[in-house]
């Protein structure tokens, strides 16, 4: 009987194994294999989304609610001690200051495109003072004449001068600023791209083209001659002549 089985076995296993294999032609594919799950990534999208919006959250915090700062930030102080470059004596005599304030239009335009598109218009409110003074440097000799009874003098002064301008950092603000797309699109490569460098240097000439209309020289002579005239008489004089020429 075993004899038969095996020779039986081995008729089976040669008729498998000698059975026709269909050939695999030219433009047949063959079959695919099964896509993976993609369930893995959308966890890892749905992780980093909620992890975004938790730091911006946290920012958001932050710079809106006063006292809320969870990484403790500070500002260290690193500045190195002021060094003196030179002392210098002055001889003018101030006399008035005047406060002023000027609104800087600007706007910087780009040939057929649109200020939407580029260009940048900016609103600066600044606001200032001018000085006005007397320089007694240049009074020579001639400059003061006493009599021989020391009851009257006559003194001539050069007119009265207006500083520079000084602009008020605290005071002064950007009202508005329009920045057309592609210059915002720049500005991300840009270290300081709303510089304010031109925004005070126009605000200086303008305060100081204020300040001559003003009548701030005029009040300075006035001013300059009433302390003279308040030194010399509790000198002994009392005849005193201040000219401003």
């Amino acid at each position: 009987m075993s004899g038969m089985d095996s020779v039986g076995d081995r008729g089976y296993l040669d008729s498998v194994t000698d059975a026709p294999t269909k050939p695999i032609r030219e433009g047949d594919t063959a079959p695919r294999a099964r896509p993976r799950s993609g369930v893995g990534r959308w966890i890892a999208t749905i992780v980093l989304v909620m992890l975004a919006l938790g730091l911006l959250v946290v920012f958001l915090l932050t710079r809106f609610v006063s006292g809320f700062d969870p990484f403790n930030r500070e500002t260290v102080d690193r500045t190195q001690p002021a060094v003196l470059l030179a002392l210098q004596d002055l001889s003018e005599y101030r006399a008035a200051t005047g406060e002023f304030q000027v609104i800087v239009d600007t706007e910087e335009q780009v040939r057929n495109l649109p200020l939407a598109l580029a260009g940048e218009r900016t609103l600066f409110v600044a606001s200032g003072a001018v000085d006005a003074g007397v320089d007694f440097a240049g009074i020579g000799p001639d400059a003061v004449v006493v009599d021989d009874d020391r009851q009257r003098v006559a003194i001539t002064l050069p007119a009265a001068e207006l500083t520079e301008a000084t602009v008020d950092p605290d005071a002064s603000y950007v009202f508005s600023r329009e920045r057309g797309l592609l210059d915002r699109v720049a500005g991300m490569f840009d270290d300081n791209p709303t510089s304010e460098r031109e925004l005070y240097q126009a605000a200086e000439g303008k305060l100081e083209a204020a300040a001559v209309d003003s009548g701030l020289k005029d009040l300075a002579e006035r001013n300059t001659e009433a302390m003279l005239r308040s030194l010399l008489t509790s000198l002994g004089f009392s005849e005193i002549s201040v000219t401003f020429g």
